[in-house]
């Protein structure tokens, strides 16, 4: 690229949200120069050309960092990159699309992070908020850009976005109005220096709030003491059935989850006997959802029709059909260990697939799980060795080279009661191009196993 003479926005990397972001930045009158480093995105490059966006495929080029008056880094951009630590150093403000669009929008915004349950919980507070006749837009690391919410034709009134650690890392001022944190388990080990690193990353979704907003508390967070002393936000805890009800919050109980918004005193109960989704991390997820839903007055009423109704997402603890009588699960977004051992949990006699990318995942928490509920585990995937050491002595493993063989050995060893999951505890970028793409070929091999 011939550098420009005037100040500019550098964005970095052309995946879905950068795109949007320099498109959306161009479109407000600024300058804009977008680089990524793979060759492959030339033909996107073009595409943006036509706009009079200035776009670098190729080498990251230092000059192009160091000129620029402000640097937009894309969720999947490391910030210890070389290029991003020497601007760092010469105080060029470094960004996210999430700050960037959550800075323009006027509306009150919930936003959802966690390891595990994220995209659940916002798809389900998407669908409770449109219950009560709300115009909500819904994006961020669910696959809908933020900056998409300025090219409505009717703006929304509420804006609910899934929240990434990663995307919480160039977060400068972000304040939603409801903040959930779900749940800290180990993940991403590979992009963080430490575990305390990336709880860090979670806990900064509540940095900016004030007395007037929300913090929704996953059961599991109770240990942080100092950062729940250093809220600002009012609190609101989710509690199990063994501890006392909170003052605000959700109390999980045996046959139904009690809601309290005003001081211990009841806004309401849905009842667990009616809810359609697996598993006791989904009655967490529920609660955190309604608590959210409630604190932006949703009625009760409207509540209980969409939790009683809603069978959860595709590629989360998904039944996905008999072969023989045994009923097959797709859980292939458990791309962690404390997934796995959620989802496990919820079966016995298990044939469980796992496997896929490493994340330098410590798989040993799995093996007490495993254990007691696994017959046989079939393993695939770049981290299938490291599983195995991890997990040796635990049950029968064995390891297979694709999804199809996987499927097929499944199908094998499966006995009457015996369950068939895939939960892999791995991205899944070593054989496919998302988890969901992983998934859809376990449901195709099903199929295949059951046509005629």
């Amino acid at each position: 690229m011939t550098h420009m003479s005037h100040p500019y926005i550098l964005v970095v990397g052309l995946g879905k949200s950068g795109i949007a972001m320099a498109r959306f930045l161009k479109k407000r009158g600024n300058s804009v120069v977008i680089t990524d480093s793979d060759p492959n995105m030339k033909k996107k490059a073009k595409a943006l050309e036509k706009m009079g966006i200035t776009t670098e495929i190729g080498p990251h080029n230092a000059t192009t960092f160091d000129r620029a008056r402000m640097i937009i880094a894309s969720p999947g951009i490391p910030l210890d990159m070389p290029h991003l630590k020497r601007a760092a150093q010469r105080k060029i403000p470094i960004r996210g699309e999430l700050d960037v669009a959550a800075e323009q929008i006027k509306v009150p915004v919930v936003a959802v992070t966690g390891t595990n349950g994220k995209t659940t919980v916002t798809t389900l507070i998407d669908l409770l908020l449109k219950s009560s006749h709300t115009a909500v837009f819904t994006g961020g690391n669910i696959g809908v850009p933020l900056t998409r919410y300025f090219d409505e034709d009717v703006p929304a009134t509420v804006v609910v976005a899934e929240v990434s650690s990663f995307q919480l890392d160039t977060a400068m001022a972000f304040k939603p109005h409801v903040a959930v944190l779900l749940n800290i388990t180990p993940d991403h080990m590979d992009r963080y220096s430490s575990f305390a690193a990336y709880a860090g990353s979670k806990w900064s979704i509540f940095a900016h709030q004030d007395k007037n907003d929300v913090a929704i508390l996953g059961s599991s967070l109770s240990t942080y003491k100092k950062e729940i002393q250093a809220l600002k936000a009012t609190p609101f805890f989710i509690r199990p059935a063994h501890e006392t009800p909170p003052e605000n919050g959700a109390h999980i109980q045996e046959k139904s989850i009690r809601f309290y918004t005003r001081g211990k005193q009841m806004a309401g109960k849905l009842l667990i006997s009616k809810i359609r989704i697996k598993g006791k991390h989904n009655l967490e997820n529920i609660a955190a959802s309604a608590l959210a839903a409630l604190c932006m007055g949703t009625p009760m009423a409207d509540i209980e029709q969409i939790v009683y109704h809603f069978p959860g997402l595709e590629h989360r603890m998904e039944f996905s059909g008999y072969v023989n009588g045994i009923p097959y699960y797709n859980d292939s977004k458990a791309t962690n260990p404390d997934a796995v051992i959620k989802a496990v949990s919820c079966f016995k006699n298990l044939i469980l697939i796992m496997g896929g990318k490493e994340k330098n995942t410590d798989f040993s928490s799995l093996k007490s799980s495993v254990t007691s509920r696994v017959k046989h585990l079939i393993l695939m995937g770049e981290a299938a060795n490291n599983i195995q050491k991890a997990l040796r002595g635990s049950c029968d493993i064995t390891q297979v080279g694709t999804m199809a063989s996987a499927v097929a050995l499944a199908r094998t060893l499966a006995r009457k009661n015996d369950t068939v999951m895939l939960s892999p505890a791995c991205a899944s970028f070593d054989m496919y191009s998302s988890y969901g793409h992983r998934g859809d070929d376990f449901k195709h091999q099903i199929k295949q196993l059951t046509m005629p």
